[in-house]
C-alpha cells in the first residue's frame, strides 16, 4: 500500500474526518411563515418533518409583508414561506428537494413552487390526479431557473 493512499484511508476514516462530515451537512430548523387557518401548510410541514426536517411554525397575520421583507417576487408566491439557513422555501416544495438544496448548496436565493398546484406535498386531493409543476431555484434579482419537474 503506498503511503498516501494509507494516510488518505486513515483520515477520512477517522471520527475527526466523520463528524465534521456530518456537522457540514446538518440541517438548521427551518421556520415556517403562514397563516394560523391554512391546512395544506399544515399538511406541508407534516410532510417535511417526515422527512427528518425540524420546523417551527411561525402564524403571522400579514404574510405578505413577511415575503415582501425577505424578497419574495410576487410571481413565486405562495401560501407560506420558510427559512432554511441562507435559503428561502416558497410554497409546496418536496421535502427531498429541500433535502437536496442544502446538501448541494447552490448560488440562489431559494426554491419555489409558485401557486398551489394539486399533488404537490400538502395539496395532495383524493381522487384528483397530481399536476405536473416545476420547482424553481431562484435568486435574489428574481430570475428563475427549474431545479426539478414533478
Amino acid at each position: 500500500m503506498h503511503r498516501r493512499h494509507f494516510l488518505a484511508t486513515a483520515l477520512l476514516g477517522s471520527p475527526l474526518f466523520l463528524r465534521a462530515q456530518r456537522a457540514q451537512r446538518a440541517v438548521p430548523a427551518m421556520t415556517v411563515y403562514k397563516d394560523a387557518n391554512c391546512g395544506c401548510c399544515s399538511a406541508w410541514i407534516t410532510h417535511v418533518e417526515a422527512a427528518g426536517l425540524t420546523v417551527t411554525p411561525r402564524n403571522v397575520p400579514d404574510l405578505n409583508a413577511i415575503k415582501r421583507d425577505l424578497g419574495v417576487a410576487a410571481r413565486l408566491a405562495s401560501c407560506h414561506t420558510g427559512v432554511l439557513g441562507k435559503y428561502l422555501i416558497e410554497g409546496h416544495v418536496p421535502a427531498d428537494l429541500i433535502l437536496k438544496l442544502w446538501r448541494e448548496q447552490p448560488a440562489g436565493r431559494g426554491l419555489a413552487v409558485p401557486g398551489m398546484p394539486i399533488g404537490s406535498p400538502g395539496m395532495e386531493v383524493p381522487g384528483r390526479a397530481a399536476e405536473r409543476y416545476a420547482v424553481l431555484l431562484f435568486t435574489e434579482r428574481g430570475e428563475t431557473s427549474v431545479y426539478a419537474t414533478r
